[in-house]
């Protein structure tokens, strides 16, 4: 019955685009407190979201099963042209990454091919309070945390990891504003990387695309005009014809390469 419940709010929702808990009511037999529950029970796990006004749409992660476009071998199809390009133009590595669950992985890896050395973030999943690819997202999608639980529970890679929840919610504002994620020795000394999601509503802010390298080539300036130029790609990736709109464990890999360094991303 539960179940059959859940399924129920989810049909209706999905059939209207947009729906109240008073929409719900009024197209089942479920009294208003049982549907406002259900309701909640379900944006908690991701298959609904509020919009505006005491309304809800079907979530991102509902989304993301659904649409099989979304797949990791589609994504990468769409995006790695672009990352090939910025690698070589900038002599570094860049990766895309997604949110599957509740972690962000990263699913896919373009370096330069002019044989200068250079830092691979590896593939894998990445905290999310630690790494800018997985900042990236969370800062856009704050479900993500649990913040009353979060207190005293964030893991300290390095001495430059947020590790107080306060500090995490300024850092996650600050993405908002300026639209793109650092992670400056967060994870491992001596590297840093610069990441910005695919949108900041919708499929792509799910998403997100980034670049990673030395602390001594990535500097503030550096990180900065990366940073614009990485929310420019990847604004034009998410308007691109063939991108899915929004209506349609140990965070450190080893992998490693001949001339690469792994590090996080």
């Amino acid at each position: 019955m539960h179940l059959e419940r859940l399924t129920l709010i989810l049909e209706i929702v999905g059939h209207k685009g947009e729906a109240s808990v008073a929409d719900i009511c009024e197209h089942s037999d479920l009294p208003k407190a049982s549907a406002y529950r259900l309701v909640q029970d379900l944006v908690r796990v991701g298959l609904l979201e509020p919009v505006v006004r005491g309304r809800f749409t079907l979530g991102i992660r509902l989304k993301r099963i659904t649409q099989s476009d979304q797949s990791d071998e589609a994504l990468i199809e769409q995006v790695a042209p672009t990352l090939r390009q910025a690698a070589s133009r900038h002599g570094a590595a860049f990766f895309l990454s997604r949110l599957r669950g509740r972690e962000v992985e990263i699913i896919h890896v373009e370096t330069p091919d002019t044989g200068v050395s250079f830092l691979h973030p590896g593939l894998g999943k990445r905290p999310l309070h630690a790494c800018s690819c997985s900042k990236a997202v969370a800062a856009f999608s704050p479900s993500l945390f649990d913040f009353e639980k979060l207190d005293g529970r964030l893991r300290a890679y390095t001495e430059f990891t947020i590790t107080r929840v306060e500090d995490l919610q300024s850092e996650l504002a600050a993405i908002r504003q300026r639209g793109y994620a650092e992670c400056v020795e967060e994870i491992e000394r001596g590297m840093a990387s610069v990441a910005a999601p695919l949108s900041e509503s919708g499929p792509g802010k799910a998403m997100s695309i980034g670049a990673t390298g030395s602390v001594r080539v990535f500097t503030p300036d550096f990180r900065q005009n990366l940073g614009s130029q990485l929310t420019k790609l990847a604004r034009e990736i998410s308007r691109s014809d063939h991108f899915p709109s929004e209506h349609g464990d140990n965070p450190q890999c080893s992998h490693t390469s001949s001339g690469q360094e792994s590090v996080g991303g």
